[in-house]
């Protein structure tokens, strides 16, 4: 029988090695797995190199696997922003390498990675130190610059629902990089909120199948800077 849900997190993160690329999900504070990353930082992998749209916010989640050293480097689209001083600090130090790629190219180039794909030419970058010494092509007129794919050791996303089989639901845009870094992960694992009955979710609905994720684990509700699912009165 086909059961992916992990009984904890600290199940679900058992093995995760050091030196591993941990692609993780979320957008600004929508779709941040922070259990998961708190299990990260409490399993102790170290030497890291994390994948994320940004750098964390203050010193909760990536922030704070930052802060506790794990990290060796980052890749990420928008590493700075008001709340991003753990970042800064170690950036500024020489403790924490980063590699910045425009968002488009970073979401396309995780896709590719799920796809299969070896590599491919982008508009976005071309002329800039972004594009660094990397193969460039004029095609059809237009100047680009040869992408190459971002694979992971593991994925940590955030879903709203889930059933044993790994099949995922989001919430709105806390969807955002979850498909594709599950795609292009060896292992993910997902949070969910609601574990469905086999056969309750509509496929039509189902936006990561199952194929793609390794370890499902619940997650209580909480509320969120931006409001998301409100206390009880």
């Amino acid at each position: 029988m086909i059961d992916k849900i992990a009984h904890s997190v600290a199940e679900a993160m058992a093995n995760i090695k050091d030196g591993s690329t941990v692609l993780i999900g979320g957008f600004g504070t929508a779709g941040i797995p922070n259990e998961l990353i708190d299990g990260l930082i409490a399993q102790g992998a170290k030497d890291l190199t994390v994948v994320n749209n940004n750098a964390g916010n203050a010193e909760v989640g990536l922030a704070a696997l930052l802060k506790a050293g794990r990290v060796r480097k980052i890749i990420c689209s928008f590493p700075r922003q008001a709340d991003s001083h753990v970042f800064d600090g170690l950036y500024r130090a020489g403790k924490l390498e980063l590699e910045l790629v425009p968002q488009g190219n970073l979401a396309e180039r995780i896709r590719a990675a799920g796809a299969g794909i070896g590599g491919f030419f982008c508009p976005t970058g071309y002329g800039t130190q972004l594009s660094g010494d990397r193969e460039t092509r004029v095609i059809d007129g237009v100047h680009y610059v040869l992408e190459y794919p971002i694979h992971g050791d593991v994925a940590l996303i955030k879903a709203e629902r889930g059933d044993r089989w790994g099949n995922l639901v989001y919430r709105k845009a806390a969807r955002n990089f979850g498909p594709v870094m599950a795609m292009a992960a060896k292992q993910t694992i997902a949070t969910v909120h609601e574990i469905a009955e086999l056969g309750t979710l509509d496929p039509e609905t189902i936006v990561t199948p199952g194929i793609f994720v390794q370890q499902i684990v619940r997650i209580d509700r909480v509320a969120t800077q931006a409001g998301g699912f409100k206390k009880a009165a």
